[in-house]
């Protein structure tokens, strides 16, 4: 093949440069370029346009959901982060509220038992004074019987006159109070 070349060109006289196309392949290569040219030019630059400008506003509109998605999110964060701080201050409002509460019941309960004991050792105070005096008039009685007795035995006679005995066992116990 080589060969065959070499003979071509020697027979031919001048020898030519095989990197070099002929005037007619370049007439024909430039004319099917500007064909091509023309059908991308006109038809495939505009779909083309179209789609990546399709693609480019799809892209933005995703961009500004997503924008205004973000900024969604973050107002239900701060609305949710101010009604946890809501909800802890009124926790901590039920909490001394019911600190306070707490105490009013404990204060009321020792009130309560304060005036309850108060009352119970009044009543004890007056039962035990009415158990005294009951106590006292039946051995004053007990005492005058038992001392006009023995002051009869002594004197050897009965002590009759019950109005007598009596004032003279009230002057002996009155003597006895004052000498205490």
């Amino acid at each position: 093949m080589l060969n065959a070349l070499v003979t071509n060109l020697a027979a031919e006289g001048e020898p030519k440069n095989p990197l070099i196309p002929e005037w007619y392949d370049i007439i024909w290569s430039g004319l099917w370029f500007l064909v091509i040219l023309v059908v991308v030019w006109k038809v495939a630059l505009p779909r083309l346009t179209a789609i990546l400008d399709e693609r480019s506003a799809a892209i933005e509109g995703n961009i500004a959901k997503a924008d205004e998605a973000q900024k969604q999110a973050e107002a239900a964060l701060e609305e949710y982060t101010r009604q946890l701080a809501e909800a802890r201050t009124e926790a901590g409002e039920i909490r001394e509220a019911a600190r306070e509460d707490g105490k009013k019941i404990v204060t009321e309960a020792k009130e309560t038992a304060v005036t309850e004991a108060g009352r119970i050792t009044a009543a004890a105070h007056s039962q035990i004074e009415a158990e005294r005096q009951a106590a006292f008039v039946s051995l004053r009685s007990e005492v005058g019987t038992l001392a006009i007795d023995l002051a009869g035995n002594v004197v050897g006679e009965t002590l009759s006159d019950d109005a007598r005995a009596a004032a003279v066992v009230d002057r002996f116990l009155a003597d006895l109070e004052k000498a205490k």
